[in-house]
This record gives C-alpha cells, structure tokens and sequence, in this order.
C-alpha cells in the first residue's frame, strides 16, 4: 500500500487530494497544525467522506525539527506540499508571516525530506501568481516570473527551491503551476466563491448587493477536482519535472459576475457594485495558462467546464443558506 503525507490536507485541495488518493488505495496521512479543536478545520474532509480515514499528524511547516521526526516516522512514498498562506490580497498586510509560512516552509520541507526521506517523491503546490505581469498572451514553464504580490515573491522561492533540491541532491521533486482552480470547498476569501455565494444570497432575498474590486482582471479558472488528478499523475513519472497547469481559457470576474447570475436569473449588473477597498495595490491584469506539456506527457485534460464548476457552487451555496432559513 502506497503511504502518502499531504501538508494543507484541511484546505480545499488536499481534501480533494485526499479522496482521490483514498480511492487508489492509499495510506494518506495529514499534517496539521493544531491550535484548539481540530474539528472545525476538518469540515471540508468531512464534506468528501474522508475524515475517518485520513490519519492526521501533528507538525508545523515553519518548525524544521517536527517536519524530520515527522517524515522519519511516517516514511511516506509521496509528500504534498499544498500549506501556505495562499490569500493574496492578505500577503500586503501580513507578508512576513507569508514568507515564514509559504517560503521558508518549504525550505524545510524540503530539507527534512533530503535528511530522513530522501527517496519520497515530492511535489509543491507553486501558483500562477508567480508570473504576475507576464510577457507573453499565453504563459508555460519557460515563462520568466514576474510577481506582483508578497504571496507570489514567497511562491517563486519555493518553486525554484525545489528545482534547487531536484538538482543538487537528486530528489525526486516536482513543481505544479497551478493556475486558478475552485469549488465548492473554497474559502468565502476567495473571488469565485465570493461570486457564487454572493448570488445564492441575493436570489434568496439575503443581501441586495455584492461589492466587488477589479471586475477586469482576467483569470484562468479551472475545477480543483481536475487540478488534483494532475498533482498525483506528476509523481507517477520516471523522471521529476516542473508542469503548468491551467484550462487555457481565460475569464474576467466579470464573466464570472454574470455566469453565476445567470444561474439564479438574475442579472449581475443590478446587484454588483464597485468598492475600492477590495482593490489590489498591484494587480494582474491577465493569467492564462498552457499546459502543453501536462496534456503530452500527463494525459491530464480539465474534464469540468468553467460553466459546469460555477453552476455546482452556486447549487452548493444555495443548498447552504437554504439550510441555514
């Protein structure tokens, strides 16, 4: 039986991860960072059926010594790296605890893994944030990083740390450019979940407006159950290489504004307002992902449509205030 150690395993996508790996036939362990009563924290685990069968495991990313007696004890065959402070507009005001946690994290990761499980394959949640003001229309692994945020300064160490760690030490590391990726399981901070349940609660007479901030800004969107099939198949390789990631369509939250509108009948224009407060200090004007390389040497295709994931998160936020009436 294949043993797996997912850091993040409570977020959004280790808890898809988890299930998917569950389904294999998996022995999926789960890092986490106790600070009270772990139940809250393991609601999305609860939410996919997975929480009796992930043996959770307590340790800290920014504490290097837990992270060896962790990996020496557990020995896992594949390690995902998905922790990080990973809301964006957050990063401005707290950007030292993000690069405590999203950089120098899996700097100790990543030693812990060289000391005491150097034959693990490992892979590290990098984000296409690290692009930022890009270049060129489309963007891939040879793409030159340009972040634009603290988050994404903190995602660039990571990810060429661990071609660092690939290089030197001849581990078996990967790194996945995850594009913008959701579901129902993403936090309200996020702007696609923000959309979603911001029309399930004006259709259902809660609130009359959502105020939103750059409704231009263009983003490749893609379903977190499709992007965590990737994660997996990048570990099943011969050899260890970096991938991106993405749908190759790109939508403005606009779009997604009148997408999820649309669904409830209603029109996003009437209820959408401006407010500069969600503004960012240094936006992207547009991310869109080629993912060449996943689909020639990975199989991977995104098999849900933006369409398809907006209208299953609505239906969940619906189902959710609805629940609460």
């Amino acid at each position: 039986m294949a043993r797996a150690l997912i850091t993040g395993v409570t977020g959004q996508d280790g808890a898809y991860l988890a299930a998917l790996l569950l389904s294999k036939g998996y022995e999926v362990y789960g890092l986490l960072h106790r600070h009270g009563g772990s139940e809250a924290v393991e609601e999305r685990l609860r939410r996919l059926g997975c929480t009796g069968s992930v043996q959770m495991v307590d340790g800290n990313l920014i504490d290097l010594s837990s992270l060896i007696r962790l990996l020496g004890k557990v020995q896992p065959d594949e390690i995902y790296n998905l922790a990080a402070q990973s809301f964006v507009r957050m990063s401005w005001d707290q950007p030292l605890l993000t690069t405590q946690v999203t950089a120098i994290g899996t700097a100790n990761m990543l030693e812990a893994l060289r000391i005491a499980a150097p034959g693990a394959r490992y892979f590290q949640a990098s984000s296409s944030e690290m692009f930022g003001k890009a270049e060129t229309p489309a963007q891939n692994e040879e793409t030159r990083f340009h972040p634009r945020s603290p988050y994404a300064s903190a995602k660039v160490f990571a990810h060429c740390l661990t071609v660092n760690y690939r290089e030197s030490f001849g581990l078996f590391a990967c790194n996945g450019i995850m594009f913008n990726h959701d579901s129902p399981l993403r936090g309200i901070e996020f702007v696609l979940r923000k959309i979603t349940d911001g029309a399930a609660r004006i259709s259902l007479g809660r609130a009359t407006e959502l105020p939103m901030g750059n409704l231009d800004a263009r983003r490749d969107f893609g379903h977190a159950r499709d992007y965590v099939r990737a994660m997996w198949l990048m570990l099943q390789q011969e050899k260890a290489d970096d991938y991106v990631i993405a749908t190759g369509r790109a939508a403005s939250i606009r779009d997604l504004c009148r997408i999820a509108f649309a669904h409830v009948g209603l029109d996003y224009e009437a209820h959408v307002t401006i407010d500069p407060r969600f503004m960012r200090p240094a936006d992207v004007e547009i991310t869109i992902g080629d993912a060449t390389r996943a689909r020639t040497r990975l199989g991977w295709v995104p098999e849900t449509s933006l369409e398809e994931m907006i209208a299953e998160m609505v239906e969940a936020d619906l189902a959710k205030w609805r629940a609460r009436a």
